[in-house]
């Protein structure tokens, strides 16, 4: 049950009603909403309809209101209509409605929140895609969460969700990874390799695929030129890296179903055949780029040559397909897999790249726009600002394993999936995001991911003490029996969920979800606390059974929206604390 939905048909029946009356061609609705007001003590329901049609309608805004609310009155469910400001509408339900919401939240359990809104289409959500070069490090971690959730969100409403992983690993920096791991090769045929040459990756992580090498080509590998060991060294120490980031991406709980090479593109022809396809129509042509302003890109050179006019389709310069030594450059292979990721028809590409990565979003996008033809594909990039770790208010020193940095594994294995994963999402993601272990661990109201864990163990251990006075939720609760104010509060929070996911998803803003959970715990324990004072508002009252039972079936709802919004999150909902 979507309440805010279904009062948006409400409102738009009530609009065509209007316009039928006034002999107004039937308006465009799409830019008429029904959500919450900002304050609550204005009603329960607010839209913008007399805002954003009244010049379709020719007559000002309060007027079109005053029509609007004249019919909206006449539904069943409506207690009061007012009209605020220029001319929005506020509505207030009737008691009547509030149970139907917790009956449906009942009937719904664990799909209520779930909607069809992506009901038919096809969305790629790409994240993570870390150079293949050595573990994932913290500045890994809150893209894949993000990117991991983002992918849940739009499943819960609907989306056919792909979750891919693009492995560079056809650059020159793998070919820095063979070479370092071969030192490590040479060190575990019991050879001394003194200290890693710099421009080498120097952390510990390699020495297993050194180990590897020397266990399956014994001292063979010595005799050959580095032309004949470099490709072997570099598909085993690639494989291996893959093998790691994909136990570190386990341990947070993220599995994704696709993992997709940039080598793949080359061999299989994809890059030289999405060239000729773009000569073809005349995307392609010789030509020289004026020097750019600030940073000079790595793939920049002051010559002639190939170039894609990405200009003709929202980019800020042409982009170079090809080097001054003919081989591909990195953007060829980017426009070879936005082709490969439209062939497969995706409706919907988005990419959850690092903030330093901001320069992509308008090649990107061109991308989308040149290589759809006629089919409409949306491009949503989503920017990732970075995390810096403390402990106890001081920065957080580098892992001894990667030898650079601090991995992924490492702030897991310390706090668990649980609490990366929230706390990586309780910050929308294009802010940073300081993490300090000492806060995140505490157990207070100042720590999100406890308050929010604590109100769903909350409600288990009051379930396991009605068990054991021998209450059970009601099969037909009489929810008209909650009439505090805490209670129906609570109610509302709860109406509010499967629109909030809706909007979530339509944002790509996984945080929304975050945030609301910790409203509602916030309302929740408010209710507990409330009840510590006033016995006649606790969950168990012994002299009341039907009200107990109906209490207990409350819980169960609002156990329900809690369960049901940390899955999305990937966060799993704790029965103890």
């Amino acid at each position: 049950m979507n309440l805010f939905a279904e009062f948006l048909r409400v409102v738009r029946e009530a609009v065509t009603t209007a316009a039928s009356a006034q002999g107004v061609t039937l308006p465009d609705l799409s830019k008429v909403t029904a959500e919450p007001p900002r304050d609550s003590s204005h009603g329960d329901i607010s839209t913008n309809a007399a805002m954003v049609l009244n010049k379709q309608f020719g007559m000002p805004p309060k007027a079109l209101a005053e029509m609007l609310s004249s019919l909206l009155r006449m539904h069943k469910n409506v207690a009061a209509v007012d009209i605020a400001g220029p001319g929005f509408i506020n509505i207030r339900l009737n008691a009547e409605q509030w149970p139907q919401v917790l009956t449906a939240v009942l009937a719904e359990g664990d799909s209520y929140g779930r909607s069809a809104l992506g009901s038919g289409k096809k969305a790629n959500v790409e994240y993570v895609s870390a150079n293949p070069t050595g573990p994932l490090h913290v500045g890994h971690v809150r893209g894949a969460v993000f990117g991991d959730a983002l992918a849940e969100l739009m499943n819960a409403c609907g989306y056919d969700v792909s979750r891919e992983y693009y492995i560079n690993d056809a650059g020159a920096q793998v070919d820095v990874l063979a070479r370092s791991a071969y030192l490590r090769y040479l060190e575990a045929l019991g050879e001394t390799i003194g200290e890693i040459p710099a421009g080498l990756y120097p952390g510990d992580y390699l020495k297993p695929v050194g180990r590897a090498l020397a266990e399956e080509f014994g001292p063979s590998l010595k005799d050959k030129t580095e032309a004949e060991w470099l490709p072997v060294v570099r598909g085993k120490a690639i494989d291996m890296m893959m093998a790691l980031i994909r136990e570190d991406l386990a341990a947070l709980n993220i599995r994704q179903e696709v993992f997709s090479s940039e080598k793949a593109l080359h061999t299989s022809g994809q890059v030289k055949d999405t060239i000729a396809e773009l000569r073809a129509r005349d995307l392609v042509y010789q030509g020289t780029l004026p020097p750019p302003k600030g940073e000079v890109p790595e793939d920049w050179e002051d010559r002639e040559q190939t170039l894609f006019r990405t200009t003709g389709f929202g980019d800020d310069i042409d982009r170079p397909l090809l080097k001054s030594d003919g081989s591909y450059t990195y953007f060829a292979s980017d426009v070879a897999y936005s082709r490969n990721k439209i062939q497969r028809g995706f409706d919907e590409l988005i990419y959850v790249l690092g903030a330093d990565h901001g320069g992509y979003v308008k090649r990107l996008e061109a991308l989308g726009a040149a290589l759809a033809g006629n089919r409409r594909v949306d491009v949503i990039v989503r920017l990732c600002q970075l995390v810096k770790l403390y402990r106890a208010g001081e920065p957080v020193r580098m892992s001894k394993r990667s030898g650079e940095f601090v991995t992924l594994r490492d702030v897991v294995d310390e706090v668990g999936p649980d609490v990366v994963r929230f706390m990586m999402l309780f910050r929308k993601n294009e802010a940073p995001l300081d993490f300090d272990f000492a806060k995140v661990t505490e157990q207070s109201k100042d720590n999100p991911v406890f308050y929010v864990q604590y109100a769903h163990a909350r409600t288990c251990s009051v379930m396991r003490n009605a068990a054991e006075e021998g209450f059970a939720p009601a099969d037909k609760p009489r929810f008209e029996l909650l009439t505090d104010e805490a209670e129906l509060g609570l109610t509302r929070r709860i109406a509010e969920f499967p629109r909030l996911v809706e909007a979530a998803a339509q944002a790509h803003e996984p945080h929304r979800i975050a945030f609301y959970l910790f409203d509602l715990a916030g309302d929740f324990h408010a209710l507990w606390n409330k009840g510590k004072d006033l016995p006649h508002l606790r969950f168990i009252l012994k002299e009341d059974v039907k009200l107990t039972q109906t209490r207990l079936a409350f819980l169960v709802a609002i156990r329900y929206v809690l369960a049901n919004g940390l899955r999305i999150l990937g966060v799993r909902p704790a029965e103890e604390m």
